[in-house]
């Protein structure tokens, strides 16, 4: 049976697992291990939390030493109907797929990347925020790419020129507020401490925060300080989609109330 938790009883269980210390990894082999031990103990179906009159909550489990991205939530740039990275960002300046002519067609072009506002790519794109027009565009700027990809550049002034993107994709803060209000719920967040002891696996569970009441504002600072990442995952036969990420560390910075368990 699904176990349900008030949310008092979920803290008073998180609070006795923390008082555990080191618990054996019996779960390893998989990279959500920590989250499946934590899960188990809670008597938990894997991501399956209920918790009783409390609105909308996620439990997230995290390895502490991870530097890993957390993708927040999907989202393409507008105009939607234009599909600008399958139509316009890939065939204009995507390169070739590293397993072209292997496993995918000679013909495969790539389009991924991870880029923010605090910088540019080494393939000249960065993120650009305009509060006055509450817009987060996407920008190409040919003399930022580095000289390793000249060959790559010079295909794409073949393919398109070197001129600003057009149409400019883009995300409008009302929509892009709307789509992360509803994913970006209240929730658990779990850090959990990694040792190894004659080739065991330990885990320790002693960093235990509650994320309360998504902030946008604060979505938007964090976008503008290059703390959250536009991710392209495109490639000729599939696009993966794009999504906003963030270091798994920095995602309390988007709420408005912090609790420490």
């Amino acid at each position: 049976m699904l176990k349900v938790y008030t949310k008092e009883e979920l803290i008073s269980k998180l609070k006795a697992i923390k008082e555990m210390g080191w618990i054996e990894n019996y779960r390893r082999g998989n990279h959500g291990s920590a989250g499946n031990v934590l899960e188990d103990l809670l008597d938990i179906p894997e991501n399956n939390l209920a918790i009783a009159n409390s609105g909308e909550w996620e439990f997230k489990t995290k390895r502490k030493a991870s530097t890993s991205l957390s993708t927040l939530l999907h989202n393409e740039p507008s105009p939607r109907n234009a599909f600008l990275v399958p139509r316009l960002l890939l065939p204009y300046y995507g390169w070739e797929h590293k397993l072209a002519g292997s496993k995918h067609p000679e013909s495969e072009l790539s389009f991924r990347q991870t880029i923010s506002c605090n910088s540019y790519s080494d393939r000249g794109f960065t993120v650009l925020l305009d509060r006055n027009e509450e817009k987060i565009t996407i920008n190409f700027d040919a003399s930022k790419v580095d000289v390793r990809h000249k060959e790559w550049l010079d295909s794409v002034i073949k393919r398109i020129g070197t001129d600003d993107l057009c149409p400019v994709p883009y995300w409008g803060f009302r929509d892009l507020a709307a789509h992360a209000s509803a994913k970006l719920v209240n929730c658990f967040y779990v850090f959990a401490d990694i040792k190894r002891e004659k080739g065991v696996e330990y885990l320790k569970y002693d960093d235990i925060r509650m994320l309360s009441t998504f902030s946008m504002t604060k979505f938007i600072d964090a976008i503008e300080k290059g703390i959250i990442y536009i991710d392209f995952d495109a490639r000729t036969g599939h696009n993966h989609g794009t999504k906003f990420r963030v270091r798994e560390n920095d995602i309390h910075l988007l709420y408005e109330k912090v609790t420490m368990i």
